[in-house]
């Protein structure tokens, strides 16, 4: 079985000294509640959890998967138990609405928790992780009655919550979905129509399950303009608030999948089901949008929680394993063969986990402040520059990590070479669970599209310009700085160079349209390596701060520095290609006849 030890010194190093966490945390207005000894000792009780109660459990939910019996849904061996764990430990509460039994605490807790969790059970941390988006959708969009009925059996984990968008016929083009919401006498809708891929759909984890459905109501425009939300609870509440009479929804089947064979992926069929709307009519899409871009924060989590206990594993790995002498002869004249964490090329696939695990781990440490900083904003200023700034970075979290962490991911079983493919070892179901990472929650070219077409070229180009002050100031603030040089001379190149790429891709695109597509990939990558680059200098520069101090543990900063050198020198290169590839343009896309693609089939 694979093993895990939460990375906590490198969230301390991360939190205090990258990115000044306890002056974050003393500018909220529950300052006096979030402690270092606090978030310490809620960092502590989650890395025991993880990797005593659910850690255990992650083979095995993959080999046994879900069953659907009678309409019922069972979760692997241990995985009900562990929830109940979960629940008496207060964790689904803990950035949770106070108003309803919620601890109140930041949201960027509640992240760095789920990483954790997606490193030791992605599979298992899917169900609460669900419910989490659910409570923020009813509780920015949902009446006072909803947020009464449903918030506080959501924070207190006694329910749970699932998000039912896609359908059989549509994918992400929510415009296309075919369910119906008809209004009855009794002030709620009766909702029909099926939803495929619905992950914590149906599961014996909880009593009730809270579905948030998009469907049209009979009167609904065309398309997107036309779609509503609505709460469609598995058991209908009782005057009490506690579950009633079971709702006409239903599990048909479940998915048969790659990976994350330990969370139930449902089709849902919803037979004339009592829902009722939230927010307004044919304003659904908004509404869920809440859910969605949470969603997509917490999938570039999951990203990161499987390349960390990735390259945990595959390091201890390749310090055990012998197999050759080093190339500049033997390291270990005791053994029969050096270590192969000897050899350069094993270092470079080490080397690349660990740059994008500590680098994407910054990113999303970054995007949590924000998020923080939206919730407890006092002044609209500060609130609207917080949500255009985590608007543009949320599909670069969402995407670039995704992409990254399948490759880190499958540099891990590399490492371990032919054993890596053996089942008994865990590493290649890392793989098989990243790779959906890329897909749901908007493919990684649907994400690109948002970053390029929506977020930076619509806005012509100002949340791209907020960010890129920022990396701009940085550099100049260490201009003449010999020590940091190295980071920020190439740093500054980039950046001028991420805006002459956007003029000129906005440029081609007012001739043709087309250009935005097949730019954005490329634009996204493009994007993702150099705002780790940014990440990586600013931490560049933290170690080199302690290192002056001469601290006790000055190996942990000197390898900060050398993963720092190794992600300039040998990943951020890339954007060269990313660079040259959005600006050939998308002639080389588009010039073939879709018919033409075939030629070669027939003899």
């Amino acid at each position: 079985m694979p093993s895990y030890q939460a990375p906590l010194r490198d969230f301390r190093f991360v939190m205090d000294e990258v990115l000044d966490y306890p002056r974050h945390y003393a500018q909220l207005p529950q300052a006096e509640e979030i402690t270092p000894d606090v978030v310490s000792a809620i960092l502590e009780e989650g890395a025991r959890f993880t990797r005593e109660v659910l850690l255990p459990l992650n083979q095995t939910g993959d080999e046994q998967g879900c069953r659907l019996e009678g309409g019922e849904v069972l979760t692997p061996s241990g995985f009900k138990e562990a929830y109940a764990q979960y629940v008496e430990g207060g964790w689904p509460s803990l950035s949770g609405d106070t108003a309803y039994h919620g601890q109140g605490l930041p949201t960027s807790l509640g992240m760095m928790l789920s990483e954790m969790v997606c490193s030791t059970n992605l599979a298992w941390g899917m169900y609460p992780g669900l419910s989490q988006g659910a409570a923020d959708a009813l509780r920015h969009h949902g009446s006072d009655e909803q947020k009464a009925q449903y918030l506080t059996k959501l924070n207190d984990g006694t329910w749970t919550g699932s998000m039912c968008l896609t359908e059989p016929q549509c994918g992400t083009d929510l415009g296309l979905i075919k369910t119906r919401a008809r209004p009855d006498e009794a002030g709620g809708c009766l909702i029909t129509g099926t939803k495929i891929f619905i992950s914590a759909g149906e599961h014996d984890l909880a009593e009730n399950i809270v579905h948030l459905v998009l469907a049209k109501l009979p009167d609904a425009p065309e398309g997107t303009k036309g779609i509503s939300l609505f709460v469609v609870p598995k058991y209908l509440p009782d005057a009490e608030g506690e579950i009633g009479e079971r709702n006409a929804v239903s599990c048909g089947a479940l998915e048969h999948k790659m990976g994350i064979h330990g969370n139930a992926t449902c089709v849902m069929n919803f037979d004339g089901a009592r829902g009722y709307l939230v927010g307004e009519p044919h304003k659904g899409l908004t509404c869920m949008f809440t859910m969605m871009n949470v969603a997509r924060i917490g999938v570039g989590i999951q990203g990161l929680g499987l390349m960390e206990v990735s390259f945990q594993n595959a390091l201890a790995y390749a310090r055990d394993r012998l197999q050759m002498r080093a190339l500049s002869g033997t390291r270990e004249a005791d053994k029969p063969a050096d270590s192969i964490i000897s050899h350069p090329d094993v270092r470079r696939m080490l080397l690349t986990q660990k740059a994008f695990t500590e680098g994407g781990r910054m990113l999303v440490l970054h995007a949590a402040q924000l998020a923080d900083r939206i919730e407890y904003a006092t002044d609209a200023t500060g609130c609207e520059a917080a949500e255009t700034e985590l608007g543009l970075l949320t599909p670069i979290v969402k995407a670039f990590l995704t992409e990254v962490g399948f490759e880190a991911t499958n540099e891990g079983v590399q490492v371990f070479g032919g054993h890596g493919y053996i089942r008994e070892w865990g590493m290649e179901q890392y793989v098989r669970d990243a790779r959906i990472t890329r897909l749901y929650e908007g493919t990684t070219g649907i994400q690109a599209l948002d970053l390029l077409g929506r977020k930076v070229l619509m806005s012509q180009g100002e949340a791209l310009k907020s960010f890129t002050r920022q990396i701009h100031k940085f550099c100049q603030a260490h201009e003449g700085n010999d020590a940091m040089a190295e980071f920020v001379t190439p740093l500054a190149k980039l950046n001028a160079e991420w805006g002459d790429l956007t003029m000129a891709v906005g440029m081609k695109a007012m001739q043709d349209r087309e250009e935005v597509g097949a730019a954005s990939f490329d634009y996204l990558m493009y994007a993702g390596y150099v705002t780790l680059a940014f990440f990586w200098a600013r931490a560049a520069q933290a170690a080199h701060q302690a290192l002056s101090g001469n601290p006790d543990d000055a190996a942990f900063y000197r390898a900060k520095l050398d993963t720092a050198r190794f992600y300039y020198q040998r990943l951020l290169p890339r954007t060269r290609a990313h660079a040259e590839m959005i600006r050939a343009g998308g002639e080389t896309l588009m010039s073939m006849q879709a018919e033409d693609f075939e030629h070669g089939f027939a003899i």
